[in-house]
């Protein structure tokens, strides 16, 4: 049985469901571009690949809408690979594990890859639908979009033939955006000169986790915590108020993703131990609130 039966619309649902049994990290489409081929196949659809991995599939418009202009549909196959910690899971090997939430779907443990497996669904809803009115339409799928748009980049002329695009990798139903998010990578190298722990020093390992993340692109602005800065404000407080030494820092995954956990194991004298719980009691409790 469907985890999504009685979602609609269906056919998208339909497929989406396949799109999550099927690995497709960044980099690694190989895969998704393999399902995708075999099932234009199956669908009697016309599906070109180029060089890159970028698909095209082309449907012919409905009975007497013959002289509209072609349209393209776009959208990307890979997707964000972000997962908790506690969490064993491959993904270039396993599949989403999507379930039902309420109102949301949702994955266990996982990203979802609704970003943008629902893109893909419904150009492949909309490529097997029979009662859809439509012009000629062309359906382009694209790889490497979380690392850089370099699929689209790698789009060579004559690839298809549509003047007219519409991304399917909006984040609001029911409107169009026109441009996208942006960003900058900054690499910072820092020489430091390692020490033994002191005699007296404990170690204690401190866990930033159970925010909700989210995509540094729509996501940024909603005030939602970030693991690897609330990490730095109680390690930089540490370090002043009671002299402790940092060990080892691992925080986020992804240049893309807000982190949601973080982890570092640092020394202090064992004398203030208790004092030091405190902070952290009442630093977390200050942290709860900021982020209600």
């Amino acid at each position: 049985m469907s985890i999504f039966k009685g979602l609609t619309p269906e056919p998208v649902w339909s497929c989406f469901e396949e799109i999550c049994k099927v690995p497709r990290p960044s980099k690694k489409e190989e895969k998704i571009i393999a399902f995708l081929l075999e099932w234009a196949k199956k669908n009697n659809i016309v599906a070109i690949r180029d060089d890159i991995g970028n698909i095209i599939m082309k449907k012919p418009a409905f009975q007497g809408q013959e002289k509209l202009k072609t349209v393209v549909l776009q959208c990307h196959v890979d997707m964000v690979c972000e997962k908790n910690s506690d969490v064993q899971f491959n993904f270039e090997k396993d599949a989403i594990q999507a379930y039902i939430d309420g109102e949301w779907v949702k994955a266990k443990g996982t990203t979802l890859g609704a970003d943008d497996g629902i893109g893909m669904a419904a150009q492949m809803a909309v490529l097997t639908a029979k009662d859809i009115k439509h012009g000629p339409l062309e359906c382009l799928f694209t790889v490497h979009e979380e690392t850089g748009l370099t699929g689209a980049f790698g789009l060579k002329p004559g690839f298809f033939d549509g003047k007219i695009l519409i991304n399917l990798d909006s984040e609001d139903e029911g409107r169009i955006f026109i441009g996208c998010a942006g960003g900058i990578d900054t690499v910072a190298v820092m020489q430091y000169n390692k020490e033994k722990t002191p005699s007296g020093h404990i170690g204690l390992k401190l866990t930033v986790k159970g925010l909700k993340g989210g995509h540094s692109g729509d996501d940024i602005e909603k005030g939602r915590g970030n693991a690897n800065k609330i990490l730095n404000r109680i390690l930089w407080k540490a370090t002043g108020d009671f002299d402790t030494r940092l060990s080892s820092f691992d925080g986020g995954n992804l240049r893309n993703a807000i982190p949601r956990e973080a982890f570092a194991i640092i020394t202090l004298q064992e004398w203030k131990k208790d004092w030091f719980e405190k902070f952290i009691n009442s630093f977390t409790n200050d942290v709860k609130f900021e982020l209600l």
